[in-house]
């Protein structure tokens, strides 16, 4: 992508991503600059104006983001801004090697963060309040003569307006008359609540009229630490501002941005605003998941619009009237935003929640009253020692397969067993036995598999693969990615019900499967043993 410094104002609403900036601040995120390259294609597929790529100069890891940029980055529809500062106190601008890194970065935005709170300007940054206005003034203006688009992220806006609001407004006038394209409000601790921000606003609008800055175009960039970032974006929307930033996903430092997932979906779904073409729109699920999965922090599953569980019906209560008209318990149709409905499967689903996940995987039951009494029995009966399907789709398939005499067999199994002991030099030796039956073979088979493993559920799964493979050697394209163990009845102590989730990936499936038993061994037995089943079921074999 070539840069040029030369660039026309662009005049639509503005949504403003910050991941690769504030969102990398969260604990626990760390950015690679091709982790950084992969983020920003995503964000441009999802249709964000502006994608703030990091501080050039000030962190050499953006500074390289911003050379790859130049040479392996294609945008369609965003434009890539660089994050800085003004000019140090006392420092003349051209002479200042800061904003000279931002100017080196090619980028055609520059967001320039600014003290507008007064005790910030005395505290931390330890000058006056006049030269704090000139060194607003000068890098504005310096900026913008060299051709850039400039704005100005008033740091700690909304405090400072509460503490000295003509001091604050006095920044916002001054990047104003210097060039700054948009003067963005940063609640920069995410201390306000929606009313507050619609009152301040308000209140500013007016002293900016007064001021002769009136035709100043605002940006919010909200934080969330009274849970009201998104809110308080959109009312700051509804109270004028043109220019919203956040990060995908509500990354960010402390408990996060305003999520510009929820932002976007909310904005164009919610009030009407025609923002990204519909089918952009319709990526929003995919993408988001795709960059959790770039920058290892995953959707939360309760994420509005994109989680996994944003969709997702549990009560039998809910599933008859979604049976009957779908949107009379959705806000809003899931596959606008690319997700889907899910139905849960648990012990309070009836009949309707059984009918509808049936049809979720490709069972029609309609006209099955017998059948569906009796699944809807077998699950609350299942349940109640310790199953959950609700993050097993696959075993509860395996289930209503099984009642309706298709189950998929690939084997029988004769016996298994599993070992672990301590060797002489003090490591764990683990060894499992799996003794299997071939299924479909009139002579029966028997196949015996010996294997070790780092623990007794590792030593169980590579002896059962080991069994199936000759058979069916599609089992070594499956991966278990995930195990997670869950004591039932803990007050038990080593006596406890256990249940095992797993999940696996492979052939293009990813899925889960659960297993119970009065030990882990057992559970995870089950568990890895459906997931087999299933995987070599879905595969066609």
């Amino acid at each position: 992508m070539t840069i040029s410094p030369a660039t026309t104002p662009i005049q639509a609403f503005h949504l403003y991503d910050t991941t690769l900036r504030d969102g990398s601040q969260q604990e626990g995120l760390t950015l690679s600059v091709t982790d950084k390259l992969a983020v920003a294609r995503h964000l441009d597929e999802l249709g964000v104006t502006y994608i703030e790529g990091g501080w050039p100069g000030a962190v050499p890891r953006d500074t390289e983001f911003f050379a790859r940029a130049a040479v392996e980055l294609e945008l369609r529809t965003a434009r890539l801004a660089a994050f800085g500062a003004t000019r140090k106190a006392g420092v003349p601008v051209a002479e200042d090697a800061q904003v000279a890194a931002l100017v080196d970065s090619g980028a055609p935005t520059i967001t320039l963060v600014a003290k507008s709170d007064l005790r910030h300007v005395t505290g931390a940054l330890r000058t006056t309040a006049e030269e704090n206005l000139a060194m607003v003034r000068d890098t504005v203006a310096h900026l913008v003569g060299l051709g850039r688009e400039v704005f100005l992220d008033a740091e700690h806006f909304f405090d400072g307006f509460v503490h000295d609001a003509d001091y604050t407004t006095s920044v916002l006038v001054a990047a104003q008359e210097a060039g700054a394209a948009v003067l963005v409000l940063c609640d920069t601790n995410g201390g306000m609540l929606p009313h507050q921000v619609t009152e301040i606003i308000e209140d500013l609008s007016g002293r900016l009229v007064a001021a002769g800055a009136d035709r100043a175009r605002l940006g919010a960039h909200t934080h969330n630490d009274t849970g009201c970032a998104v809110a308080n974006a959109l009312t700051a929307v509804r109270s004028g501002i043109t220019h919203v930033q956040g990060c995908i996903n509500g990354y960010g430092e402390r408990t996060g941005n305003a999520d510009l997932v929820t932002l976007l979906s909310n904005l164009q779904l919610k009030m009407g605003m025609d923002l990204v073409p519909a089918e952009m729109l319709a990526e929003t699920t995919r993408i988001a998941h795709a960059i959790g999965e770039v920058v290892n922090m995953p959707v939360t599953t309760r994420a509005p619009y994109v989680g996994t569980s944003a969709f997702a019906h549990k009560a039998g209560l809910h599933a008859s009237a979604i049976k009957v008209d779908p949107d009379l318990y959705q806000h809003t149709d899931p596959q606008l935003v690319g997700n889907d409905m899910r139905m849960i499967i648990s012990d309070m689903a009836g009949r309707a929640s059984i009918e509808l996940k049936g049809r979720e995987l490709g069972f029609d039951l309609t006209g099955e009253p017998e059948l569906l009494s009796r699944l809807a029995a077998t699950v609350k009966q299942r349940e109640a020692i310790g199953y959950s399907y609700e993050a097993a789709d696959a075993s509860f398939e395996l289930l209503l397969l099984d009642q309706l005499g298709r189950v998929p067999s690939y084997s029988t199994v004769e016996s298994w067993r599993a070992t672990s002991q301590l060797g002489r030099d003090g490591t764990l030796e683990s060894e499992a036995t799996v003794k299997l039956l071939a299924d479909g073979d009139s002579s029966h088979e028997r196949k015996v598999a010996i294997a070790e493993g780092n623990g007794p559920v590792n030593a169980l799964d590579l002896a059962l693969r080991a069994a199936l493979r000759e058979r069916h050697p599609e089992v070594d394209e499956f991966e278990l990615r995930d195990f997670k163990v869950r004591i039932l009845d803990a007050h038990h102590g080593t006596d406890a019900t256990t249940r095992v989730l797993v999940r696996t990936s492979g052939r293009g499936l990813e899925f889960q499967t659960v297993g119970v038993g009065p030990n882990v061994i057992e559970a995870s037995w089950e568990a890895i043993y459906d997931a087999y089943t299933y995987g070599l079921f879905k595969s066609g074999v």
